[in-house]
């Protein structure tokens, strides 16, 4: 997974945007106590190599937090590492919210380990609001979605106590209101004749060149779907499930709500068309292929997509 380094560490002190794609927003695993590599779970599949438990350290895992394999991870049987993304959670909770590794306070790990994946949906939000402020479509409701910003930043610099204490859902819930009324406003160009596929079972589809201008595909599975030439300018891809999908030649550049995990899960050439902020990963084909800003320590586990 490319991470951007953050040199301050945490992005707290980052521009709030609106839609600036705060650097806090990004993992930067330079600064974080390798959280995903030890808090999480993984079960031994075609995405990991290993079983590990919730709480125990990767073996990949090297003393200075970083990944002993990050430069091979697919190879080395890891490809589900190379897909999951913190949203900077991991360098919230290591440098604000604790301040010492795990390894220094022994005690503090489980509380730590607890509170890192409620700051990673936070964050995962934050990163979708951001992302809704930098539509000019989104304008008429971009009051609340500051708003919602607001609230959500001022949750993630509680104590672990206070973190622990949120209620989640119900903060997703709210949140996702606003998301919604933000896909609708962006997809609207589409008129009535874009497709309403939230949430379908589209695993291995085939929908090459096909017209998804504006369509609503929030968590739908798209799991090895071929999407080769297929236009998707305006469509709603929050929480998709793109997975071995082939993007060759698609059109994803007004496309909303896609994340760089979702774009590292998929194949793709030279041809592929991203929306700004998110790179061509290293393993598509193609002469446009290149590599990430930054190369650090992988994180642990692939998010499931969400049915919203």
């Amino acid at each position: 997974m490319p991470d951007t380094h953050d040199p301050a560490g945490t992005g707290a002190d980052a521009p709030a945007g609106p839609g600036g794609r705060r650097i806090g927003l990004r993992a930067d695993c330079a600064n974080c106590f390798g959280l995903c590599c030890v808090a999480l779970p993984f079960a031994a599949s075609a995405d990991f190599a290993i079983t590990k438990d919730a709480g125990r350290p990767c073996p990949n895992l090297r003393d200075d937090f970083r990944c002993g394999i990050h430069a091979r991870l697919r190879d080395s049987g890891f490809p589900g590492c190379t897909v999951y993304d913190c949203f900077g959670a991991g360098q919230k909770v290591s440098q604000v919210t604790f301040g010492r590794s795990w390894r220094d306070e022994p005690r503090t790990a489980a509380r730590m380990f607890e509170v890192f994946p409620v700051m990673r949906h936070l964050h995962e939000l934050l990163w979708y609001l951001d992302e809704a402020l930098a539509l000019p479509a989104a304008r008429p409701i971009h009051a609340e979605l500051r708003g919602a910003f607001e609230e959500t930043e001022r949750l993630t610099t509680g104590t672990p106590d206070d973190l622990l204490g949120v209620d989640v859902a119900a903060h997703r819930e709210k949140v996702n209101v606003l998301l919604l009324r933000t896909s609708e406003l962006v997809r609207a160009p589409a008129g009535g004749r874009a497709p309403d596929r939230r949430g379908a079972d589209l695993i291995g589809a085939r929908l090459r060149k096909a017209d998804l201008r504006g369509a609503n595909l929030r968590g739908a599975y798209l799991i090895g779907a071929d999407l080769r030439g297929a236009d998707l300018r305006w469509a709603d891809l929050i929480g998709a499930d793109l997975r071995g999908a082939d993007l060759g030649g698609a059109d994803l550049t007004e496309s909303v709500f896609l994340t760089q995990a979702q774009v590292n899960a998929a194949k793709g050439d030279e041809a592929t068309k991203l929306p700004p902020g998110l790179t061509r990963p290293t393993h598509w084909s193609g002469p446009a292929a290149r590599p990430p800003a930054a190369a650090g320590r992988a994180p642990a586990r692939r998010p499931r997509p969400r049915r919203r």
